[in-house]
């Protein structure tokens, strides 16, 4: 394989990544007319076509989405080669595709990420926010942010923290329209409810002790959206109870601008986990990385999430285990 190939695939691999001939060829140094040119180059040698192409719209083909993911792991175990060498000189450097939920991305780990940066201001990032579970088999993402147990998948995972879903609602909402003090009394109230490509999270489990209550939280007249950022700020509007994250809403909470409801049952918990390819090198930026979000997990666990990381039932009963001072 020669060199203009692999920089024909690679041309190609980013086309299809961000959508654009040309923005693809702006990313790799090529201008326009250069890029379609290696584009139709390519296409002649693999005897198919790689894309439908019209003025305002790059698709790809079947046999371009088959080429892509070959294209992908091929890229990928040179990426990873040179990531190897790396290691051996002790470098810390190029680009770490992470993958987190949106409202964490947005409001927590973009910070950290630029704490990160001034420690080893040679690495970079592609951050991709989404509430659904990023396929890593196939997408380019290195390390995965996620809440909750992790697919059953070829991915290997890192557990860096408790959480919890908690309902939650704005004080103003809750003077409105009361607060529940039994899951049976959520009748009658309106809700915020994510969606993702798996179905709607509107089915809850309660749990206090031995008690047991499901609940569905109805749709009709619900705000919904795929984002838990929007989720969170709809809630804060007062449109309705809303179903968070507790590492979302713990300094909504902790404000007063967000009130938990119904504290002592438990509805999910949903520990973080870093997700990451189990069968692939871990360069050494995607390590490091690894271990700085490891310890701030850890130390942001105490200092943002304090007793509200875990149901009270649970915090009582670590209580009455620690010894006296």
């Amino acid at each position: 394989m020669t060199m203009d190939r692999l920089g024909d695939m690679r041309l190609f691999t980013e086309a299809a990544t961000l959508g654009s001939l040309s923005a693809a060829g702006r990313k790799l140094g090529l201008s326009p007319a250069a890029a379609s040119a290696r584009l139709i180059k390519l296409e002649k040698a693999l005897l198919a076509r790689l894309f439908e192409r019209t003025t305002r719209q790059l698709r790809l083909t079947d046999e371009g989405r088959l080429y892509l993911q070959h294209c992908r792991i091929a890229l990928q175990a040179i990426d990873d080669a040179e990531a190897a060498l790396q290691a051996g000189q002790n470098r810390v450097r190029g680009k770490v595709r992470i993958s987190a939920t949106s409202d964490f991305g947005r409001h927590m780990l973009r910070g950290w990420l630029d704490d990160f940066s001034r420690l080893h201001p040679d690495v970079s990032f592609a951050l991709t926010l989404s509430d659904s579970v990023s396929n890593l088999l196939q997408e380019e993402i290195d390390l995965a942010i996620r809440f909750g147990a992790p697919p059953d998948s070829g991915l290997a995972a890192r557990s860096l923290a408790p959480n919890r879903r908690v309902l939650c609602a704005s004080p103003n909402y809750l003077a409105r329209k009361g607060v529940p003090q039994t899951p049976a009394e959520l009748t009658g109230h309106h809700f915020v409810v994510i969606f993702t490509a798996a179905g709607t999270l509107n089915e809850l489990a309660f749990v206090r002790g031995e008690e047991r209550y499901s609940y569905t939280l109805p749709v009709a007249d619900a705000w919904e959206t795929n984002d838990g950022a929007i989720a969170r700020a709809w809630a804060l509007a007062g449109h309705g109870i809303a179903h968070q994250s507790i590492w979302d809403i713990a300094a909504d909470v902790r404000s007063g601008a967000l009130q938990l409801i119904l504290p002592d049952w438990c509805t999910h918990e949903a520990p973080v986990h870093a997700l990451f390819h189990a069968n692939r090198y871990m360069a050494p930026r995607v390590r490091v990385l690894l271990d700085f979000l490891i310890e701030r997990f850890e130390t942001t666990t105490g200092a943002l999430l304090g007793d509200l990381a875990y149901p009270p039932e649970r915090v009582r009963l670590r209580q009455d285990l620690s010894p006296e001072l």
